[in-house]
């Protein structure tokens, strides 16, 4: 068996966080469990592009379950949790994950997986089906298809629809509403915050704190900010977003003004160069920037590079860059995803659903590839009401059912104002 980990002595310490990950994942558990017994992955390879976490360690033993050869690699040279990968190993799966990695290590990583030609792909930011249609590559020989976690994933498959050029199609997991909805906000929320204190261990209370972004994991990191203490400012560039921001109760400006009175910053838009040179010229000394979307390219960080006279390594994940002003600016996790450079990433209680509908994907892939066009899909609506009643199923509670005149109610064009309702 293959591999590339950091050291495989870390198996046991890496046992023990995937299985006290374990007992917040109920609903993967009990797709695990149905996989077993019908084994609907047999004979099928999957080769994966996640964050090495002990909740990816989770999915991965669902997807063995169902009778998956898996390989892996990490969707962020930071990300990799380097006992998790150990302990992925130790099971017999083959893993190309080191913390720290260097970016042609990472590439060469990606390859690894690929080169094991997969019939199915699961990304994180789309790595590997980009490097997929780079060429005539040798990983396409056996795809029926992919699947994607996050948004900057989905928004390169997309433009890569619109061009004609995918090959395959592609599941959109990101856009099932039981992951974005809980995952994007919840998860990113906590685990952003997270990130930041542990890099930190600053005080969040009366912050100026500054979110750049309100899609789904803006709204939750402002929202968990604000919870905080902080005084939330959120910058947008879509006028209904910043609407509701607004309503919200956060304050909105342009970025320009904000960077004057920020004290941290984050940037949740899957874009680029979200902090340009401009802000960094603006920001007050002390200023901490941090990035949570997939890509670390939402700070600019070759301006700020070129702006700086010198830097030092403050705390673990702490990067002070003083400018010719004197001023100080610091950078969190190397502009790289700081709720998994600094800190675990999403709580495994989120990850249960957006794995759960990484499993399901799978599954559905293979049922119906045949009958998918070369294009991004989103799964369908009963998978979502199945992992959101599973879910709820878990957490001891229930939820309230349509009786037949209701149901026929919804479904008559006749009923109105002073109609006769007892023909329902």
């Amino acid at each position: 068996m293959k591999y590339d980990i950091k050291d495989i002595n870390l198996a046991d310490q890496g046992n023990l966080r995937a299985d006290w990950a374990s007992r917040e994942m109920p609903v993967l558990k009990s797709i695990k469990s149905r996989f077993l017994k019908e084994k609907p992955l047999k004979g099928k390879k999957v080769s994966g592009c996640l964050h090495i976490t002990a909740e990816t360690a989770n999915l991965v033993e669902t997807l063995v379950a169902g009778g998956a050869e898996v390989f892996m690699c990490a969707s962020n040279p930071l990300s990799t949790q380097d006992d998790i990968a150990a302990y992925l190993v130790s099971q017999g799966i083959s893993v190309y994950a080191i913390k720290g990695e260097s970016e042609d290590i990472y590439d060469d990583h990606l390859e690894s997986v690929l080169a094991e030609k997969p019939h199915i792909t699961i990304d994180d930011g789309a790595d590997l089906v980009a490097k997929l249609h780079s060429s005539n590559h040798i990983g396409l020989e056996n795809m029926i298809g992919s699947m994607e976690e996050t948004t900057t994933g989905i928004i390169r498959l997309r433009a890569l629809s619109e061009e004609g050029k995918l090959k395959f199609p592609v599941i959109s997991v990101n856009d099932s509403d039981t992951k974005h909805m809980f995952d994007n906000r919840y998860g990113t929320g906590q685990s952003t915050l997270d990130g930041i204190i542990r890099a930190t261990n600053i005080l969040i209370t009366g912050k100026n704190f500054v979110v750049i972004g309100y899609g789904w994991c803006g709204r939750g990191l402002a929202s968990r900010a604000k919870g905080m203490g902080a005084r939330t400012i959120v910058c947008e560039v879509d006028p209904v977003r910043a609407l509701e921001a607004i309503m919200d109760g956060h304050e909105v400006m342009p970025m320009n003004e904000a960077s004057k009175i920020g004290n941290i910053f984050v940037t949740v838009t899957g874009g680029l160069h979200a902090i340009d040179e401009e802000h960094f010229n603006n920001m007050m000394d002390g200023a901490i920037v941090a990035n949570s979307g997939h890509f670390n390219v939402e700070i600019n960080l070759e301006s700020l590079q070129k702006m700086t006279e010198g830097t030092r390594t403050v705390r673990n994940n702490v990067q002070e860059h003083t400018l010719e002003s004197g001023k100080k600016i610091f950078v969190l996790g190397e502009g790289r995803l700081i709720n998994l450079a600094a800190a675990e990433g999403h709580p495994p209680s989120v990850m249960d659903m957006s794995f759960a509908n990484q499993a399901l994907a799978s599954e559905y892939l293979i049922k119906n590839y045949s009958s998918l066009d070369k294009s991004v899909h989103v799964l369908p609506k009963q998978v979502d009401r199945e992992i959101a009643t599973l879910k709820i199923n878990s957490m001891n509670m229930n939820f309230d059912t349509l009786n037949k005149k209701q149901i026929n109610y919804f479904n008559s064009w006749e009923l109105g104002t002073g109609s006769n309702q007892e023909n329902l």
